[in-house]
């Protein structure tokens, strides 16, 4: 059984997609991210997403968000915990199908309505930069002049957030905080700055009380460390296979050069940083 004051991590998917049903904290961080006045959000819908995976063969699905507002945008929220230098790709593809599934075979290209990507990273997707929110959009290279308003793409970037926050804090930069925040004085701090956020806050101490949905994100905690484990364990291997090529090589090189074999021994230890009986076994191994 969680303790009274276990609060669940905005940043695990699912706890996110719970605080989003909230329709105020829904409204605040929309127009956080879109930089519109909350009163200009009139409506916006929840759609039935389910954990998706692009490719058959991925590990782990994506837990996403996708709301339509009141001019009919749909917007499309994903959390993203672990390393993946093809998001941009990734991100692309899914918001291409978005915006392709909004027309059918009788209809006029004049149907289409703005999609919206909102990537939220616990990971550095640009790492020559330090800025934790970037916005892109289609744009003429050297005029800047807009192609299209149809597709917009949001990229939070957690690592990048500054520990502390100035009085003029942007409401995007007070929404991200929240969402890599742990701690219940974090969200203290963060409800008392922004009424949306404090909504958002009142939603995630219901749901983290809420023994169903407490087995759930346990389940989607346990689903997300099982994946970077099975990455860790994989890298660990390809890492491990690499270095026993080396090796291998290294014997084979200096072998053929008729260096001794205490010297050929002591060069693997010096090299590998491996204990001196380790680098003879493999010396016998690959002589």
């Amino acid at each position: 059984m969680k303790p009274k004051d276990f609060l669940m991590k905005p940043k695990i998917d699912f706890a996110f997609k719970e605080i989003m049903a909230n329709e105020k904290a829904r409204i605040g961080f929309l127009s956080a991210i879109l930089k519109l006045k909350p009163s200009d959000i009139k409506k916006t819908m929840l759609l039935n997403t389910n954990l998706r995976r692009i490719h058959e063969n991925e590990k782990q699905g994506i837990l996403d968000v996708r709301i339509l507002m009141n001019d009919d945008a749909e917007i499309d929220i994903e959390i993203q915990l672990s390393a993946l230098n093809v998001w941009a790709d990734r991100s692309l593809f899914y918001l291409s199908k978005i915006y392709t599934e909004q027309i059918e075979p009788t209809q006029n290209y004049n149907i289409f309505k703005k999609c919206v990507s909102v990537s939220i990273l616990d990971f550095k997707l640009f790492k020559e930069n330090e800025e934790f929110y970037s916005c892109f959009h289609i744009w003429e290279d050297n005029r800047h002049t807009l192609y299209t308003d149809k597709m917009e793409f949001h990229i939070i970037e957690l690592p990048k957030l500054p520990e502390e926050l100035k009085e003029d804090a942007s409401d995007i930069l007070l929404w991200a905080k929240f969402i890599n925040a742990e701690t219940k004085e974090e969200f203290d701090m963060l409800a008392n700055k922004n009424e949306y956020i404090n909504s958002a806050y009142e939603q995630l101490q219901v749901i983290s009380q809420d023994k169903q949905k407490q087995m759930e994100y346990t389940a989607r905690m346990k689903a997300v460390l099982d994946y970077n484990q099975s990455i860790f364990e994989a890298k660990q291997e390809g890492l491990a296979q690499g270095r026993e090529e080396g090796i291998k090589n290294l014997i084979i090189t200096l072998k053929s050069i008729e260096m001794e074999e205490k010297s050929i021994i002591t060069q693997i230890v010096n090299l590998y940083q491996i204990p001196y009986e380790k680098a003879q076994q493999y010396f016998k191994k690959y002589f």
